[in-house]
């Protein structure tokens, strides 16, 4: 053991002292934050620039009725069309409207522009002008538009879940399919950057004949499980500083956001913006308390302690299946043969996270895939924040342990006799005869 700890020491403190190690430990937060921070700056001011729509109507009925808005104005053509389309191709304008004189009966209008017209101005032109010929079109039928926009019903369903005890909190499906979705995301591509760095140390250490002095000292298997837990406790370290650091940066972030966000708006601003869209506040009103709620109920030490322990069964799983390619092979090159039947399973489930998992998590397909070692690791994790009972929870961690042991005795198996051969270009058949090979 005590060699087995040597290796472990060496491997972890060799990698933790790296500048890269603590650029990317640092700079992950970093970018997250100012991500963040890049969308609310967006959100709170507004930089789109306005385009200008002159407008021919021949109906005499629609631009009356247009409303100019944040990001388009309407003004009205005064030449002829002819007079109007020149000055698009002079460049003087950008936008040319023209709304034909049936156009109540064939609903259908030319937008001329210089340039290839923006979705966002189409979409705005749109509809507007659709709400307005369907307004005209209920009064020429004689329906009471103002009886018609008071039926407007607005359900909310409130989730409530059954706890153990027998009582009801709030649940959030939206919620936990988002930090499904997070989880399987950063299982699926740490999983692929630390069991590589596994791959490269081993290929690494036999290219350059270092490994010929260790083996001296240290069997095998000591060698590769000191390796396997070594990079995996600098993975582990990486997690829990990005944990910390994400947690303070967010939280002073959210406190600078918070009293900066009243500044935004004016008084009267907020005060039209209510009265002007009552409806539409209060449902949202209700969507944010819905999601806040949902935050309070959930059990963030139990999430993190899931993630951790499928991050660390996942890994060494894994880690050995990496670190056995590593063996059989002199540059990285010829890895990619035996990479797909180790990634196929981990992609399987990735794709399968957001077609299946997500919206049936308590299916057949979902509790099976969260049972094989090979696939749990992504899809409980997927599952745990929709409640997954505590029985499959346990039966899934025992069945990941098992196979992580027996994946590492064969991995162990091939490592012994591929880490010292060298100019041969492995195959599975050959694969097969070290597993086999006997001392």
């Amino acid at each position: 053991m005590d060699k087995i700890f040597l290796i472990i020491k060496r491997e972890y403190v060799s990698r933790v002292k790296k500048k890269s190690f603590l650029v990317v430990t640092f700079l992950v937060p970093l970018l997250f934050i100012a991500m963040w921070g890049g969308i609310i700056a967006l959100s709170i001011q507004d930089t789109t620039s306005k385009s200008t729509i002159n407008v021919i109507d021949e109906s005499g009925e629609i631009f009356g009725e247009l409303q100019n808005s944040g990001s388009i104005s309407f003004s009205k053509a005064t030449g002829a069309s002819s007079d109007e389309k020149a000055n698009l191709q002079s460049g003087e304008n950008s936008y040319l409207l023209i709304i034909p004189e049936n156009v109540l009966e064939t609903q259908n209008i030319e937008l001329l522009s210089s340039q290839k017209a923006s979705v966002f101005v189409i979409d705005a032109i749109r509809d507007q002008i659709e709400n307005i010929i369907r307004e005209k079109q209920l009064r020429n039928a004689g329906i009471d538009l103002a009886t018609l926009n008071s039926i407007e019903p607005r359900l909310r369903i409130t989730a409530l879940e059954i706890t153990e005890e027998g009582g009801e909190q709030e649940s959030n499906a939206g919620i936990a399919m988002g930090i499904g979705m997070f989880s399987s995301i950063m299982i699926y591509l740490t999983l692929f950057i630390y069991g590589s760095q596994v791959m490269r140390g081993v290929i690494e250490e036999k290219n350059n004949r270092v490994v010929e002095i260790i083996i001296s000292s240290v069997k095998p298997f000591q060698l590769m499980l000191g390796k396997i837990v070594g990079i995996g406790l600098v993975g582990l370290t990486q997690f829990l500083l990005w944990i910390v650091l994400s947690a303070a940066l967010f939280t002073a972030a959210g406190l600078y956001v918070s009293n900066q966000m009243p500044d935004s708006f004016s008084a009267e601003e907020l005060s039209n913006l209510s009265s002007s869209v009552p409806s539409a506040s209060m449902a949202q009103s209700g969507l944010l308390g819905d999601i806040q709620g949902s935050i309070d109920n959930l059990d963030v030490s139990y999430l993190i302690t899931c993630f951790l322990i499928f991050f660390i069964g996942g890994y060494f799983l894994y880690s050995a299946l990496f670190s056995a390619v590593g063996s059989a092979v002199d540059n990285e090159t010829e890895t990619q043969q035996f990479m797909l039947p180790i990634t196929m399973p981990l992609l399987f489930t990735y794709v399968m996270s957001f077609v299946v998992l997500i919206k049936d998590p308590h299916g057949p397909l979902s509790f099976w895939l969260s049972m094989i070692p090979f696939t749990s690791p992504i899809a409980m994790m997927v599952r745990v924040p929709f409640d997954v009972p505590t029985w499959e929870l346990v039966l899934s961690i025992v069945l990941l342990v098992g196979g992580f042991i027996l994946t590492t005795w064969v991995a162990a198996r091939i490592y012994r006799v591929g880490i010292l051969m060298y100019g041969k270009k492995a195959s599975y058949k050959e694969l097969a005869k070290w597993f086999s090979y006997k001392k």
